[in-house]
């Protein structure tokens, strides 16, 4: 899997390819089309991101010492959205997510062309995305190893 700093470059490069923030909606809207569906078992309450006006839904789990995020949302731009963000911070270790913030939103001007109740919930997913990886890191610390 790419570096997170990669996957951020990538992204960058995507959006300052398209020529106006039509295209970018768009391109928002395919990445959460394109986004794996996540299990009816997970779009539970205790999966949902709170503060964020659309319904949207974070199942996570660790596989070999990285965080691996599935999503879900009810509204084509959010699920859009949480796409990018699981593209970003999925299958990264937890001390990666926890150090890297997300610049690529500034970027490419993503927090101008939000409305405000957007910003908030995308604020909200890399809020509870971080909250995980500080979990798993604290779980792996914990855990004895095989000296």
């Amino acid at each position: 899997m790419a570096d997170i700093q990669d996957i951020q470059q990538q992204i960058i490069d995507e959006f300052n390819a398209l020529s106006d923030w039509t295209e970018r909606y768009k391109h928002i809207i395919k990445q959460g089309r394109d986004l794996e569906p996540l299990d009816e078992k997970h779009k539970v309450d205790e999966n949902l991101v709170r503060g964020c006006q659309s319904q949207v839904w974070l199942h996570t789990r660790l596989e070999n010492g990285k965080v691996i995020f599935e999503a879900d949302s009810d509204a084509a731009i959010t699920k859009g959205l949480v796409a990018l963000m699981v593209r970003f911070y999925s299958h990264q270790t937890p001390g990666d997510i926890i150090s890297t913030n997300p610049t690529f939103i500034k970027k490419i001007g993503m927090q101008e062309h939000l409305s405000p109740t957007r910003s908030n919930g995308l604020a909200s997913m890399v809020k509870q995305m971080k909250i995980y990886a500080m979990a798993y890191k604290t779980k792996m610390a914990e855990q004895p190893t095989d000296a």
